[in-house]
């Protein structure tokens, strides 16, 4: 369903439709073997019963009339096979159910009994009070890619500093900031957390520290109100809209009919783009995290919308450890020190004006995009 416009997009329907046809025609056809199976078991077993009752009344009938077999005898017999076939044949039927549910069960507690592959150390250290963010040395490989993601990273983000990330698409942005919440978990004495190594904390203390916004915001299918107050359930309405007026969204929400209350489809399907990023945004304001991180978080708006997004989070964020990753120059110029990453490489550092002075790729990367904006 969530595929529903790139379906219709590239006029797959048709083939689409296809595709269902045969995968439901499958399911029919297994359904429907196994009902023809149960139409002929369930009567050959009823008729099995009646037929070993009429021959118990058949020959039992006989015995009685040649005299030797009392009739008592037979009536208790016969009364006593009865009361036990039609439950023996229950008991099957019971077993057979739970012999279907015990291999659905198997499939459920096989994922249900999956260890997470990155977890908390069994004896972890409390939180340090410092929220300086470190990369020592640290080199990143992908599971099962022999080319590292990120090399030879050596950065230091002090607490209450904006780190502006900027390079071309496949650099390493991404990847390098999801090390810091362990989304991917960071070689051992690489990632550290006001001198702690990440892989030391507890894995859910160091989530809640982090407030994150990834390019792709997912929404759930419930109301908007929810989904900004997903962190703080309790938030109250003013908290709710302060966090919306600060993710530049709250003019939007207000034009819905139901405001607030107005229902998001399948992963946000309703909303824009932009408007999904504006309301991850939100979401992430209103737990107030002492760090933020963003993801590449503005790439679906336009630049007025940009700007007046990142003006109403300066202040906020001279309060935070914060980390901007983007591609457009615009939504770093502000930071206090940009970092350039080309290949997985910090290829550059410095302020705004410093690298533009220097005429590297970040000028160069700026220089464009002024063109294209002209």
């Amino acid at each position: 369903l969530s595929g529903v416009r790139v379906i219709r997009a590239f006029a797959r329907e048709e083939g689409m439709e296809r595709a269902f046809h045969e995968t439901n025609l499958s399911n029919v056809q297994a359904n429907m073997a196994l009902v023809r199976i149960q139409g002929v078991f369930e009567p050959t077993v009823g008729f099995l019963a009646g037929l070993g009752t009429g021959l118990i009344l058949w020959f039992g009938g006989r015995g009685v009339l040649a005299g030797e077999l009392a009739l008592g005898d037979l009536v208790a017999f016969t009364s006593y096979l009865g009361m036990m076939v039609w439950p023996m044949m229950a008991l099957g039927q019971v077993v057979n159910v739970l012999q279907r549910g015990a291999a659905s069960m198997a499939r459920i507690q096989k994922i249900l009994s999956t260890e997470p592959a990155i977890q908390s150390p069994p004896k972890p250290k409390p939180l340090p009070a410092s929220k300086t963010i470190e990369f020592r040395n640290l080199t990143f490989f992908y599971p099962g890619v022999a080319k590292p993601a990120l090399r030879d990273i050596n950065l230091r983000i002090e607490e209450g500093m904006t780190l502006g990330v900027v390079g071309l698409t496949g650099s390493g942005k991404s990847t390098l900031v999801r090390l810091i919440p362990r989304i991917y978990d960071p070689p051992p004495g690489t990632v550290f957390l006001g001198g702690v190594d990440v892989r030391e904390l507890s894995l859910s203390e160091l989530r809640n520290l982090i407030g994150m916004v990834p390019q792709d915001v997912f929404l759930f299918s419930t109301t908007l109100r929810e989904n900004i107050a997903y962190g703080r359930p309790e938030a109250t309405e003013e908290e709710i809209w302060r966090a919306a007026e600060l993710a530049g969204i709250a003019e939007e929400i207000r034009s819905f009919p139901d405001g607030l209350d107005t229902v998001v489809g399948e992963r946000g399907l309703t909303l824009s783009g932009g408007q999904r990023q504006r309301i991850g945004i939100a979401r992430a304001l209103l737990l107030d995290p002492p760090i933020l991180i963003l993801d590449d978080a503005l790439s679906s708006v336009d630049a007025q919308v940009e700007e007046e997004i990142l003006r109403n989070l300066r202040e906020v964020l001279r309060r935070k450890t914060a980390i901007v990753v983007a591609h457009r120059i615009s939504a770093v110029r502000n930071a206090d020190w940009i970092v350039v990453l080309s290949e997985g490489r910090i290829v550059e550092e410095g302020d705004h004006e410093g690298l533009l002075r220097r005429g590297g790729l970040y000028a160069r990367l700026a220089e464009l995009q002024a063109a294209l904006t002209r």
